[in-house]
């Protein structure tokens, strides 16, 4: 890979994961509409680690209250509001492991690979989060998790590996549709990410073990760049979704699946 390749990825992932338009349904997209190689899953994971680490960053408070909250399940302090939190969170990312999992070991991630399962799911994914955005409640915040709104969400995150779904988008559909605000939506969408994503890491850390020194090389200096370009995306968003509606990402992704299916 060059640098322009790596920097290109980079800039697509930091900005789509975060926004509800699936990022890795444009890193799909990406050696398609170029004269680029297919990057492969292993770079498409460690941009995805990138991102990982600027939502640690952002929500440090969050996650600093998480990490409470799992010490406190062990008896190392007291905080049982962090500690309930902390349990719904992780029973939420249960979804998203097993599916990971059955991907992964079941060898079907190159199937996942198709302009036309992207731009399908660009499309109706999309209308649906702009159902959820109109008629959804602004009732609950975070901190207003249950059990069950944990299950729903995770379940619409598992749904999320599949190109073109949109992790962000799948989750803040499914958090609107339960009565969370846009911007509380987003906050339970970017916590749930951070062991779904570091477990994706974990699993990636084993073929990069194996890669070769310039593969190696290319997905560090990928997740290096989608790092700061993701922190930049995720403070547009949330100051974003203070004032304004998602409607202007449903038309992006409906159009975008339109013109996928048309021209390609």
């Amino acid at each position: 890979m060059t640098f322009l390749q790596e920097l290109i990825i980079a800039i697509v992932q930091g900005i789509t994961e975060f926004l509800p338009i699936s990022s890795s349904g444009h890193l799909i997209l990406i050696p398609k509409l170029t004269d680029f190689p297919d990057q492969g899953p292993l770079i498409d994971v460690a941009v995805h680690v990138g991102s990982l680490l600027a939502i640690i960053l952002y929500f440090r408070k969050d996650v600093m209250g998480l990490a409470r909250g799992g010490f406190a399940s062990v008896g190392l302090g007291k905080d049982d509001e962090q500690r309930r939190l902390f349990w719904f969170i992780a029973i939420g990312t249960i979804p998203a492991v097993l599916a990971g999992l059955f991907i992964k070991l079941g060898g079907y991630l190159e199937g996942f690979r198709s302009t036309d399962l992207v731009a399908t799911n660009l499309i109706i994914f999309g209308i649906l989060l702009g159902l959820a955005d109109k008629f959804g409640k602004q009732t609950k915040a975070y901190e207003d998790m249950s059990l069950k709104d944990a299950i729903l969400v995770g379940l619409a995150q598992a749904l999320a590996l599949i190109p073109g779904t949109s992790r962000s988008g799948a989750t803040m559909t499914a958090a609107r549709a339960l009565g969370y605000g846009r911007v509380e939506s987003a906050r339970f969408s970017f916590l749930l990410a951070i062991p779904a994503v570091f477990g994706a890491g974990l699993l990636a850390a084993f073929d990069l073990s194996e890669a070769t020194a310039q593969m190696q090389q290319d997905a560090l200096v990928s997740g290096v760049l989608t790092f700061f370009t993701a922190l930049a995306t995720m403070m547009f968003l949330m100051n974003f979704l203070k004032k304004a509606s998602m409607l202007v990402f449903v038309v992006y992704r409906v159009i975008l699946g339109v013109a996928l299916l048309t021209l390609l």
